[in-house]
């Protein structure tokens, strides 16, 4: 049989499967309790206007609904997504905005026209897996900046300018993925002084801003140096991600190429999710229907966070973000998370180890993101349950081996 190894392009090697796709496949069996995948729960589509949705948008545009259309996107929804925007302080016309197949298709464009191999680009450590994908491709070095509780560090960040030339800042500021947490607005302004003060590309993914349970809004980095600022964002989380719904806002030059770019990868988004999309902003369904899943993911949340509380170790620490999909937890150092989560799945029930998120492999073996969106929250009260006792378990068998190397040693 003839082999095609050596016609693969070079890029090839740095692409793989995703780990949480991969995870997800295992943990698909019938009576598995998953907390792995950042799954909006279907109860959240909005399932009972789609009709009404799918009606509109075939008297309104008839057959253009599924005719080609512009790569930049479907006028009608770009117009709908200014007003959207402008709720969140985002000041843009329907030309300033490019619509792309999920936001991950910015993402990836943006490697394509940003990274040449060997570009250092700046980045959280832990950051979003589906980023490292899209870049990995294009051999980007990493720079990973420093964080704590409340997201990256603004004088880590400025150092590293300081030290080497950046590309570009990949962020997620608010509900991030893995650890849920937000940067607060003081930290906004320091990060936005410093990428003008450098004169430094932004990347600012903002999926989850939507999903806030508590506490008030904090504007996007975009609206403190829109020039330097490529903001992403996408209706998956709040319409439905099989529509694979995303957006941008980019300064002229970088908005111009990421056109050409997709020109090349797929001509234009589905003109008709693209009606959909825009029949469900302009209608209004979205604010009505945007209480109701924070109202199903809010109990849900505050399930798994209470019973993280009564049942896992005292040796672990975790976030509690005020929205979004994730709850971030940090073990003690040592543990090595995949193989837990092998024990966890011979029980049922799965998460995802966190060092998948960490540009620098090995690093992060300690940590592990849950999801609580896709199960209620007596099923997250189980879960959490058996995860205390496999966890409880791996921390004895640490202990365990700690006492034994210091006999060993005395």
């Amino acid at each position: 049989m003839t082999s095609f190894e050596n016609r693969l392009a070079r890029r090839t090697r740095n692409m793989g499967a995703s780990a949480i796709r991969e995870i997800l496949k295992v943990v698909s069996r019938p009576g598995m309790i998953s907390l792995a995948g950042g799954i909006p729960a279907p109860e959240s589509f909005p399932m009972e206007v789609v009709r009404e949705l799918t009606a509109a948008v075939l008297d309104k545009f008839g057959p253009a609904a599924f005719q080609y259309d512009l790569t930049e996107g479907f006028r009608p929804l770009r117009e709908a997504l200014v007003d959207y925007l402008a709720d969140k302080g985002i000041a843009a016309t329907a030309e300033h905005i490019l619509i792309a197949s999920g936001s991950q298709g910015v993402l990836d464009c943006l490697g394509k026209i940003l990274i040449s191999p060997g570009d250092q680009v700046a980045l959280e450590a832990p950051t979003y897996l589906g980023a490292l994908q899209a870049f990995n491709p294009y051999e980007p070095a990493y720079v990973q900046i420093g964080t704590d509780d409340q997201g990256m560090l603004p004088d880590a960040l400025a150092d590293a300018l300081s030290r080497q030339p950046v590309k570009f800042i990949y962020l997620v500021p608010t509900f991030q993925n893995p650890t849920g947490r937000t940067l607060p607005m003081k930290r906004r302004r320091a990060i936005a002084d410093i990428i003008q003060r450098f004169d430094t590309l932004l990347v600012e993914d903002d999926p989850y801003g939507d999903l806030r349970y508590r506490g008030t809004s904090v504007p996007p980095i975009k609206t403190l140096a829109p020039d330097h600022v490529v903001y992403i964002s996408t209706l998956s989380k709040v319409f439905a991600p099989g529509l694979r719904m995303g957006f941008c806002l980019a300064p002229d030059l970088i908005r111009q190429w990421l056109v050409l770019a997709k020109q090349g990868v797929d001509l234009h988004t589905s003109t008709f999710n693209q009606a959909l999309a825009s029949e469900y902003l302009t209608g209004g369904h979205l604010k009505r229907h945007l209480p109701r899943i924070i109202a199903l993911y809010r109990p849900r949340q505050q399930a798994l966070l209470d019973a993280m509380k009564r049942f896992f170790p005292d040796a672990f620490t975790w976030t509690a973000p005020d929205g979004g999909m994730f709850v971030w937890v940090e073990g003690p150092d040592g543990m090595d998370m995949e193989a837990v989560n092998q024990k966890a799945v011979n029980r049922n029930t799965a998460f995802v180890p966190g060092t998948f998120f960490f540009a620098r492999p090995g690093d992060g073996r300690h940590t592990m993101r849950l999801n609580y969106t896709m199960a209620d929250e007596a099923t997250l009260t189980r879960a959490v349950g058996i995860l205390g006792e496999v966890l409880e378990c791996a921390v004895t068998k640490m202990c365990s081996r700690g006492r034994t190397r210091s006999i060993d040693g005395d």
